[in-house]
């Protein structure tokens, strides 16, 4: 189906002020049928999938929407053709599928088609190309078998030498043979897909209350802190839901996580040049791993990703290690004609995947399956952990399935392969906005108000930072319905000018005067 044109979802807005209401109801001791923790992609997926269901939802987190793993990622919906690769048919064609879910019917708006570009250079040998070559095949019979439409994704080709460089002219050109050209869904923003699924939920009821952290999870509830007035108090559930990422395990005993780092660079897109798709580098020594280069459109472009394990404690804000940006500038130098340098590495960000543990002999977090698990304790907390941001649905789904089985709930069947998304309208509704592009790839149907704005107040209509497009009626915007509540929900979440230092820096002084004028 084609989700059908809206300004604005009515109850879909968040705020200061909703978000007091609604956890003062909760402290006078009203029930709710579910509660999740976490506000991840797959945490805000399962209150948005509970609350469509006809489910009373509660749904908490200890910092704010997307504060973890689900702002960290490549920004990329996957179509599953490294699962494929290395035989993971059900993973594969699982992401496939919710590719073709999120681009043609619940947020067309927030993922559209990317081009990719893999060169191949003299590090690519004549039998690994044909095998990418045949690999780009299978991926495009897996569009097929998910029916995800050949206008949305258009068919993979080979390219010749010119062809390559036209679209990436920063390739170095002695040895080039051409290149291969893919195709795959790419994500205005993680953060603000997240953002989008939440504000839903609340749409259909779901109370989303960021800054409140679950210290204790039973069976029937949890026992949670404001982080804003430092109360404590107990949520009462009729079943809970640990969606909590990588510190699931710190809430549920025998839930054992190995976390892996997956880190990214920014630079500054003049130090590539015009970049008119992405680019797969190959990493010298392995069969089916690259180094993406991804043109934000935004005047950046990131660099990743790695895959590293990680031991110990699992920190608010992973750190990125020097050895990760050394690794990712010379995969980069082995293709391009450019010379990078570490000053040209203006920003750098790394997520953790939170993968089950199931390690083996040889210790390596990428070749652990990202399937994910659904687990339920003994006292009935459903836990969902593995899997990977494209099938952030499919995992809600089958948390709210255990959750309703374990306590014999009475809901009905899962709708949100067909729920739109805040902001959600078909293409050609978009296209037909008098608008920037850029706000509808980011807003959707809720642009033109967005840009009103900016045209009632002129000076929130100017970028808040030199050579980057972010506004101040965005920040405004972001403030006023979709739950910011500091500095760092505006600049690091609701908007992404916080991954470069420099950036963030100068934004600080528009994001205090957002947060005082709504």
């Amino acid at each position: 189906m084609n989700p059908t044109s809206s300004t604005a979802l009515p109850g879909s807005s968040l705020d200061a002020a909703r978000r007091r209401r609604e956890l003062a109801l909760l402290a006078d001791g009203e029930q709710v049928d579910v509660l999740v923790v976490g506000l991840g992609a797959t945490g805000a997926g399962a209150a948005l999938d509970a609350a469509t269901r006809g489910l009373s939802v509660a749904a908490i987190d200890a910092h704010d929407l997307a504060f973890g793993t689900s702002r960290w990622s490549s920004k990329l919906i996957h179509g599953g053709l490294r699962y494929l690769a290395s035989g993971q048919l059900d993973v594969a064609h699982e992401s496939a599928v919710e590719r073709g879910i999120l681009m043609e019917r619940t947020a067309p708006h927030l993922v559209r088609a990317q081009p990719f570009v893999l060169p191949l250079t003299p590090l690519v040998s004549r039998g690994q190309a044909a095998l990418a070559r045949a690999g780009f095949v299978a991926g495009d019979l897996l569009r097929v078998s998910a029916r995800t439409s050949r206008r949305t994704l258009p068919q993979p080709r080979t390219l010749s030498a010119v062809e390559t460089r036209h679209l990436a002219p920063a390739l170095r050109p002695v040895g080039l043979r051409g290149g291969l050209l893919s195709w795959d869904g790419r994500l205005s923003d993680d953060a603000r897909l997240v953002t989008a699924i939440a504000r839903t939920a609340a749409a259909h009821g779901a109370r989303v209350l960021t800054r409140t952290r679950a210290l204790e999870l039973h069976g029937d509830g949890a026992l949670v802190r404001d982080e804003l007035t430092g109360e404590e108090l107990r949520i009462r559930a009729r079943t809970v839901v640990n969606a909590a990422g990588v510190w699931a395990g710190g809430l549920v005993e025998d839930v054992r996580l190995r976390p892996s780092r997956g880190t990214h660079l920014v630079l500054r897109s003049e130090t590539l040049g015009r970049l008119s798709a992405g680019l797969h580098i190959p990493i010298p020594g392995e069969s089916n791993r690259f180094v993406l280069v991804l043109p934000q459109g935004d005047g950046r472009v990131y660099v990743g990703l790695t895959d590293e394990p990680v031991d110990g404690d699992v920190p608010d804000v992973p750190e990125v290690p020097e050895t990760d940006i050394g690794f990712l500038l010379d995969v980069l130098g082995s293709a391009l004609d450019v010379t990078l340098h570490r000053d040209d590495v203006v920003g750098a960000f790394a997520g953790l995947r939170p993968l089950l543990d199931t390690r083996d002999a040889s210790g390596r977090t990428a070749d652990i399956s990202r399937k994910h698990a659904v687990l339920t304790s003994p006292e009935g907390v459903v836990t969902v952990v593995g899997g990977k941001l494209t099938t952030y649905r499919r995992m809600a789904q089958d948390a709210v399935d255990a959750a309703v089985a374990a306590r014999g709930l009475t809901a009905g069947p899962c709708r949100t392969a067909s729920v739109p998304l805040v902001g959600a309208a078909a293409q050609r509704t978009l296209a037909g906005l008098d608008v920037p592009p850029r706000l509808v790839f980011r807003y959707g149907t809720e642009a033109a108000a967005v840009h009103a704005l900016g045209v009632e107040e002129p000076a929130l209509a100017e970028p808040v930072v030199p050579g980057h497009p972010v506004t101040g009626a965005e920040l405004l915007w972001a403030v006023r319905h979709e739950g910011a509540l500091d500095t760092a929900d505006l600049l690091d979440r609701r908007t992404r000018i916080g991954v470069v230092p420099e950036d963030r820096a100068t934004a600080e002084e528009a994001a205090r005067a957002a947060l005082a004028d709504a």
